[in-house]
C-alpha cells in the first residue's frame, strides 16, 4: 500500500525541486516506504536529485528524530529547520511542495494531521505552492463529513513546558496543547492514495475514488 502511494505521488517529485514536510510518516510510522515519504523514496530510486526541508516538528520533535534520521538512511539530501523557519524557505524559494501524512481525513476532504500542518498550509498558499497530503484509503471516515468534527486530542503541558526532562518554561505555566489541527480540503492540492491522486479534494472526487 505504501508503495503505490509511492508511485500514485512520484510524479509530483521533479529534478531539482524542493520539498518541505512535517512530522513523520515514513516507515517508522507505517511500513518500508511510509506514506508521505513513500514518493519520495520513489523518485530517489528513480535516480532524481532533490531536496527535503523537514520541519523538527514541536513539541516532540518527529521530524528532527525521525524523519531526518530515515531521509539519512536513504542518503536523501535533508536539510533540519525549525518548524519557524518554514515561511523563510518559502518566501526564499526552496521550496516546490510542501508534502505531509494523514491521521484521519474527513469525507470532504478536511484532513486532520499533526499540529503545525494547518500553518504550513496556509503559508503554502500564499507563496503558491502545491500542499498535499499522502495518506492510505483507510485514513479516510466517510462518517464524518467534515473536519470540525474530528475530535482534537491536547497533550499535557510538559510536553511544552519541559520537553525531555528539561524545563523551558516557569513553573504554574499555562498550555494549551492540541496534538493535532484541521487542514481544510480548499487548501489541499491534492490527497495521494494507493488509489490514485485525489486532486483538489471534495466530496464527490473522494467518493468517486474510494467508492
Amino acid at each position: 500500500m505504501c508503495r503505490a502511494i509511492g508511485d500514485a505521488g512520484r510524479h509530483l517529485i521533479t529534478e531539482g525541486c524542493g520539498v518541505l514536510t512535517h512530522c513523520n510518516a515514513g516507515s517508522l510510522a507505517t511500513a518500508e516506504y511510509g506514506t508521505a515519504l513513500a514518493p519520495l523514496y520513489r523518485a530517489h530510486e528513480a535516480g532524481l536529485t532533490f531536496r527535503v526541508y523537514v520541519d523538527e516538528t514541536r513539541p516532540l520533535l518527529q521530524g528532527a528524530r525521525l524523519t531526518m534520521w530515515e531521509l539519512q538512511q536513504a542518503g536523501i539530501d535533508a536539510t533540519l529547520i525549525c518548524d519557524n523557519t518554514a515561511a523563510v524557505v518559502m518566501r526564499e524559494g526552496k521550496v516546490d511542495l510542501v508534502l505531509v501524512g494523514a491521521d484521519r481525513i474527513a469525507a470532504n476532504g478536511d484532513t486532520a494531521n499533526k499540529i503545525g500542518t494547518y500553518g504550513l498550509a496556509v503559508l503554502a498558499q500564499h507563496h503558491g505552492i502545491p500542499f498535499c497530503v499522502a495518506a492510505p484509503s483507510s485514513t479516510f471516515d466517510l462518517s464524518i463529513k467534515s473536519g470540525d468534527r474530528i475530535p482534537i486530542e491536547e497533550r499535557g503541558a510538559e510536553e511544552v513546558t519541559e520537553g525531555f526532562g528539561r524545563r523551558t518554561a516557569p513553573a504554574e505555566s499555562k498550555v494549551y496543547c492540541p496534538a493535532f489541527d484541521v487542514t481544510p480540503a480548499d487548501l489541499i492540492a491534492g490527497i495521494i492514495t494507493e488509489r490514485g491522486l485525489i486532486k483538489k479534494p471534495n466530496r464527490r472526487r473522494i467518493a468517486r475514488v474510494l467508492g
